[in-house]
């Protein structure tokens, strides 16, 4: 296969063997998490640990290795036919492929090793949900909501520091409301900071709240707040979407005007 049919192949998924490349590799991500998810059951993870092979985990673990071998292979087709190899690595879906993988390595190269606590190695398998993030590179309406954050960006920003502001605000003012009352509870700003979380974002997950009647009220307006806390950004991301499907509608209606 020619250099150029192996470019093709990974980045235009519009092709045949493109669908077909970008299809498999769908399949695999989703069945290595049912896998992943199936490891977590009391009995297969215990087996797994101890090491006692039958059906299941030698299934599960075969499962494993196929999967992590053609993410292994994607990873250097990709890295080979990026224009900008260093780009490509330091890119966000170039560092997600990375870390979707790196788990299986750095188990297997402990494992060789000798009195290596494999309990710290065993964290990693946290990245392995990383594979989830794959699934973004092979959805048109995933790429949309990137160029809609990417396009909203400013706003998020400025969003997101004035609800930390508010959020300081909340911790501080429930602190002078209910410290006296409450000592325990609210004993400083910083352990008020889960209440303001949890109210500010309309939680409430009630383990801690207001007795006093100011902080009732202040617990009233802080709500209040809260709801345009939710609302906003919700706001902001829609409107970014529905530009950035208008410009893909219009792209396409320039390339049909063009191929007539």
């Amino acid at each position: 296969m020619k250099f150029s049919d192996l470019k093709k192949l990974v980045e235009h998924p519009e092709t045949r063997a493109g669908r077909i490349f970008e299809l498999t590799i769908q399949s695999l991500i989703v069945t290595s998490l049912v896998a992943y998810s199936i490891e977590t059951l009391p009995s297969v993870r215990k087996a797994m640990e101890d090491g006692v092979p039958d059906v299941v985990t030698t299934l599960l673990t075969t499962i494993e290795i196929v999967t992590v071998a053609v993410f292994t292979f994607e990873y250097a087709l990709r890295l080979a036919v990026a224009d900008r190899k260093l780009r490509f690595v330091f890119s966000f879906y170039g560092i997600i492929d990375f870390l979707a993988i790196l788990p299986f390595y750095v188990t297997l190269f402990a494992g060789l090793g000798r009195n290596v606590d494999l309990r710290t190695v065993r964290a990693l398998r946290l990245f392995r949900l990383f594979r989830v993030f794959k699934l973004a590179r092979y959805s048109s309406a995933l790429v949309r909501f990137q160029r809609a954050f990417i396009a909203a960006r400013e706003e998020l920003i400025l969003y997101l520091i004035l609800t930390l502001v508010m959020l300081y605000f909340a911790a501080a003012g429930i602190y002078f409301f209910e410290n006296e009352a409450q000592p325990e509870a609210f004993s400083s700003i910083f352990s008020s900071l889960w209440w303001a979380v949890a109210t500010l974002t309309t939680v409430g997950y009630g383990d801690v709240y207001p007795v006093t009647p100011g902080g009732r009220l202040f617990t009233f307006f802080v709500l209040m707040v809260g709801l345009g806390v939710v609302a906003v950004p919700a706001g902001i991301v829609a409107a970014a979407l529905e530009q950035a499907r208008g410009r893909d509608e219009q792209a396409t209606r320039d390339q049909d005007e063009e191929v007539d």
